[in-house]
């Protein structure tokens, strides 16, 4: 987990990019990255980034600059098949300067344009300047694993963050309660469209791309979930078994790191298969973690404790008082924006 911002000031609003300002809105961030973090400011264009070093922990520092620097990236994210892309795009010129993920995708962005996410198979949110094109091009994942919000201001200005603190922090908009989002918020737990909370204040949606050029800016789906029955005449022990392939798949997809990896364990199905399966990748015990309440109608760290022993994981549980949960409780809202 990273944390990116920024800040576009429309070219007629004649405003340049406060690199102090810029900092204090990446640094709100700091849980997300409080491994590294940097900078980058083109006069009215400027970008933040804090890092959580998973992938080429050296040199993986961002932003990242593409081929003669007319290009840079913010990122936050993995991408699982950064290494399928890395030979061809090679071999049509492209010079490396790290083994991360994050400077797979300038390239392709240099190669494909916005068409880049195209390419992408894994979760990210990051932002690219085009210095060339004097654009500013935003992409975040096809089922929003990664956050990123944006205000759009009357002067066409654009301010984006991981996080609506950020946003507040370099004052974008007014802390405001949006009314319009509230039905939504009770209703389903959260809000379903690009509306937030917060009045002004929007999500780029999963599976969509903000470009900015401007002052003006162009969201765009490039993805949306399909279903089309195949209606094949197959077992159902095909079916499982390619469910199964499918799982496994996905799971050594989701191992790749530079450090060591773990896993929150609950007990339940998901997280049980999870590490049933991730057992067997790692050469290490796995490292599992688990929290419960003192209450014994909502402790399930029994269930936990099977599946540890059973899969001989490194097992960690956490256990919280109801007295320790509502001392946090500013803190967790703080958090969840």
């Amino acid at each position: 987990m990273c944390g990116i911002n920024g800040i576009a000031y429309s070219p007629t609003s004649r405003r340049q990019v406060d690199e102090k300002r810029l900092i204090a809105m990446r640094d709100v961030l700091i849980h997300r990255g409080p491994d590294d973090s940097g900078v980058f400011v083109d006069g009215n264009i400027g970008l933040g980034h804090r890092r959580l070093s998973i992938v080429d922990v050296e040199h993986g520092a961002q932003p990242i600059f593409g081929s003669h620097r007319s290009s840079v990236i913010v990122y936050n994210g993995e991408i699982y098949n950064h290494g399928d892309h890395r030979a061809e795009l090679i071999a049509r010129g492209h010079k490396f300067t790290t083994h991360c993920d994050t400077e797979t995708i300038l390239h392709l962005y240099e190669e494909h344009g916005r068409d880049c996410v195209d390419y992408l198979r894994g979760m990210f949110a990051f932002a690219i300047w085009d210095k060339n094109k004097r654009e500013l091009f935003l992409a975040r994942d096809r089922f929003g694993v990664k956050p990123l919000y944006y205000v759009h201001d009357q002067d066409g200005s654009l301010f984006f963050a991981s996080e609506i603190k950020s946003l507040l922090e370099v004052g974008a908009v007014k802390p405001e309660i949006n009314f319009n989002a509230l039905p939504d918020q009770f209703a389903n737990h959260g809000t379903s469209g690009d509306e937030t909370l917060f009045a002004g204040v929007k999500g780029l949606l999963p599976g969509h791309t903000l470009t900015w050029k401007d002052g003006k800016i162009d969201v765009h789906e490039y993805w949306d979930l399909e279903f089309e029955p195949k209606n094949e005449s197959r077992s159902d022990a095909e079916y499982v078994e390619e469910w199964s392939d499918l799982f496994r798949k996905s799971v050594e997809l989701r191992l790749m790191a530079d450090v060591p990896l773990g896993m929150f364990l609950s007990g339940g199905i998901d997280s049980s298969a999870i590490a049933a399966v991730m057992s067997t990748m790692v050469s290490e015990p796995v490292k599992t973690f688990s929290v419960a309440f003192n209450e014994r109608e909502a402790n399930e760290l029994e269930y936990a404790r099977l599946v540890a022993r059973k899969f001989k994981t490194d097992h960690h549980e956490i256990t919280i008082t109801p007295r320790q949960f509502f001392e946090a409780l500013p803190k967790l809202v703080w958090h969840e924006d």
